[in-house]
């Protein structure tokens, strides 16, 4: 096959008239014309680090909607399946994305649980990561979330580290606001890359020592402004990611979108490119091809170098994406869910206290951290409930893994002023997490998830309506394009129920990732994540 146009040389920092020729998946020739041709061929992007469990789609539904983009593989870390299911978790995500012509490089998920202070349905120890390790489809150590496991020498996560320097594979990093001689020591552990930077000058002290920044432009989690700066200078060590990214985001854009909002800001579209396309592929050691001839022909036609609108998207030579139409096919397979809890009642949802000061978690835009707050509580009928005078809202985490009694708290900034929204995606441990106006509202928004086994609701005063995500209870069995229509009519509905957050199931199910700063939630209690420990919901008077 013979590809002809524009083609970007990004490593050589040259784009000339030419053909390229696949033969076997691979790129046989390149050959310079002088014909003028309107589209560009560049490389396929990647997305550094992402949780596809997050997509609401199993791994060859997401390839299905991402090639439309142009992304021909990702780094993924299967964390959140692994928590539900631990290693037959792990290898459904594999086996899954094998079906189709996409390059997915699956890590071995380093903290599951990420936390001792909440309960998951499955563990993965040293041993579990020395057989995944072992496994030539485990392309990496996934992000080490536990931090202070590795400034305190925690021997497991010490072990896990060992293990992935001793099969020679990279360990990626988790380290939101760590600085000083506590990042320090976290990067001599071995760890390479950070995906949680939040400002210029955190990101900037890790890249100066020696740190993979990745810029992070998720559903929930925006740090591409306060990154972007950065690229002109560090673009050699820095990456473009998702980390976790909705399916109705997801229909939209992917990383394309972010090359292009970098090349509108100036920024060299070479330097750009190596971003988005090279840097991924040397740093994980990829079978991605990058043009040359010998690589992989994972390539993309796209309309300019300004929009990357793609046009046409081949995967080991394969044409996976054209004239608008992606050309992976829907794969059948079995589905696998750990669910084991039974409905609750209204009681179970009440708070009896005569407290008048309560911490409350601050929910923050575009954020995976929090604040802490210090309200005052309201208390009707000797319980403390939702204020929606002042947006403080009841929010609840249920273990699903088996029988226990709620864990309550408030939180600010949802703008509930009707009815409840739900989730058993929670982040990592994937128990239920719901917020709403009354314990009535929450029961039902909970029981919904329970009897569905998973999935995504909202309850109204007048209606439910519900997403089953029947595979783990994070994920649907559903195609790309319906899933995501079925997540936007809900997230229009959230924002209907007074919701002014850009993404407020995706921010839901960060409330309970204990492992991110400052104040979180987990089935066990409320929990400070700055100190990592518990703390109590109410003040004494």
């Amino acid at each position: 096959m013979i590809l002809q146009g524009n083609i970007v040389d990004i490593q050589n920092k040259r784009i000339f008239k030419g053909e390229i020729t696949f033969k076997d998946g691979k790129v046989s020739a390149i050959i310079e014309k002088a014909h003028e041709f309107e589209t560009y061929i560049l490389p396929g992007f990647v997305d550094a680090h992402i949780h596809i469990e997050s997509s609401m789609l199993v791994p060859s539904e997401f390839a299905r909607l991402a090639v439309t983009h142009g992304t021909v593989a990702t780094v993924s870390d299967p964390h959140e399946i692994a928590n539900v299911l631990g290693v037959k978790g792990v290898e459904f995500m594999i086996e899954n994305g094998k079906k189709v012509p996409f390059k997915f490089n699956f890590g071995a998920p380093s903290c599951v649980p990420a936390t001792t202070f909440e309960s998951t349905g499955a563990v993965i120890d040293s041993d579990g990561i020395k057989s995944l390790l072992e496994n030539a489809d485990i392309k990496y150590l996934a992000e080490m979330m536990n931090y202070p496991g590795v400034l305190f020498d925690d021997a497991e996560v010490m072990k896990k580290i060992a293990l992935a320097k001793h099969y020679n594979k990279p360990v990626d990093g988790h380290a939101p606001g760590l600085q000083g001689d506590a990042i320090s020591k976290y990067i001599n552990a071995g760890i390479t890359t950070d995906h949680e930077c939040f400002t210029h000058n955190e990101a900037l002290e890790k890249l100066q020592k020696g740190m993979k920044i990745l810029i992070r432009e998720g559903s929930a989690a925006k740090n591409f402004e306060a990154l972007i700066g950065l690229a002109s200078e560090y673009f050699e060590n820095m990456m473009f990611c998702s980390d976790d990214k909705h399916p109705d985001d997801l229909i939209i854009s992917h990383i394309n979108s972010l090359c292009a909002r970098a090349v509108t800001k100036g920024i060299d579209v070479f330097k750009v490119l190596q971003m988005a396309c090279i840097n991924p592929v040397k740093h994980y050691n990829l079978d991605v091809g990058l043009l040359q001839i010998g690589d992989a022909a994972d390539c993309i036609v796209v309309n300019d170098l300004i929009n990357f609108k793609t046009l046409q998207t081949y995967v080991d030579g394969e044409l996976v994406f054209d004239n608008g139409q992606s050309l992976i096919k829907p794969v059948s397979f079995e589905n696998l869910n750990n669910f084991n809890c039974d409905k609750k009642e209204i009681l179970d949802f009440k708070v009896a206290s005569s407290a008048k000061k309560i911490r409350v978690i601050e929910a923050l835009e575009g954020q995976l951290v929090t604040n802490e707050l210090i309200e005052n509580a309201l208390i009707v009928d000797g319980n403390i409930v939702s204020n929606t005078a002042k947006d403080i809202l009841k929010m609840t985490v249920v273990n699903r893994y088996k029988n226990e009694k709620p864990a309550i708290a408030f939180i600010k900034n949802f703008g509930l002023k009707e009815g409840a929204i739900a989730s058993s995606v929670g982040h990592d441990s994937h128990n239920i997490i719901a917020v709403g106006v009354s314990d009535e509202a929450i029961s039902k928004a909970v029981n919904l998830i329970i009897e569905n086994k998973g999935g995504i609701c909202a309850i109204s005063n007048t209606e439910e309506k519900i997403v089953p995500l029947s595979v783990a209870g994070i994920m649907s069995d559903q195609c790309g394009e319906t899933i995501g229509k079925q997540y936007a009519e809900l997230d229009k509905i959230a924002k209907q129920l007074g919701s002014k957050l850009h993404a407020p199931y995706m921010t839901l199910s960060f409330m309970a990732l204990l492992v991110i700063p400052s104040l979180k939630l987990s089935d066990k209690g409320l929990f400070n994540g700055t100190d990592f420990k518990f703390t109590a919901l109410t003040i004494d008077n």
